[in-house]
């Protein structure tokens, strides 16, 4: 209730921010700390652990927690870049994702590509179609994935977006760092230059996702 004694205002939908991996849980709790509240009013940081099962169930549980039923959500971390010419530090925006349970459409791709691009300068940023696969895609398999259209692989953001729109319509986005790309695959995250770039990207572009969650709440014309 108000001061007044009438009902509480409501505040902005929350952002749900999913990732996999302590690294990259690391690389965004770094870039959320100070004020660590975005012109939305801040996010949910949510580690699901590594593979499409365990962002799915994680996903669900926190969804269905109280006040959640209108988040939004961005699904993010590392990924293996499909394109020839790929590096790593270079940035992936899903236009969609894809997986066995099907195609999830993202929302405000374009602008979500821009704020990128200013939050991180110099990097490039790709846009298209993500896929999703239950293990780590090497050697010709890229080349099989991509001749389906994909840019780009990982192994969580198509379960996350897939569970996160089962039960009912919300802004879903994905953003993903490469790691590895097909001239430059890597054994180890963190231990090799490619490793350590994507970390330092994906520390930068927090601000990229405040944006965008604060384009969802200007009236559309």
């Amino acid at each position: 209730m108000s001061a007044a004694g009438g009902p509480r205002a409501p505040g902005p939908d929350p952002l749900l921010v999913a990732c996999a991996l302590r690294i990259e849980q690391a690389a965004l709790r770094s870039a959320g700390r100070g004020p660590g509240r975005g012109p939305a009013g801040g996010h949910t940081l949510l580690r699901t652990g590594m593979g499409p099962s365990a962002a799915e169930r994680a996903v669900g549980r926190a969804l269905g927690r109280p006040g959640m039923d209108r988040a939004a959500v961005l699904a993010t971390g590392f990924c293996a870049g499909l394109v020839p010419g790929m590096h790593p530090g270079d940035l992936v925006v899903a236009e969609e994702t894809r997986d066995p349970h099907g195609t999830v459409p993202c929302t405000g791709s374009a602008l979500l590509a821009e704020a990128l691009a200013r939050a991180a300068p110099g990097r490039t940023v790709h846009t298209g179609a993500l896929t999703g696969s239950d293990h780590v895609v090497r050697g010709q398999e890229r080349a099989q994935l991509r001749a389906t259209g994909a840019i780009a692989v990982d192994m969580e953001s198509a379960a996350t977006l897939w569970a996160a729109t089962r039960g009912g319509d919300r802004p879903v986005a994905a953003v993903r760092v490469i790691v590895d790309a097909p001239e430059h695959e890597l054994v180890r995250i963190g231990t090799v230059r490619g490793g350590i770039s994507a970390f330092r990207v994906l520390r930068a572009v927090l601000p990229a996702f405040y944006e965008w969650h604060r384009s969802l709440l200007l009236p559309r014309r």
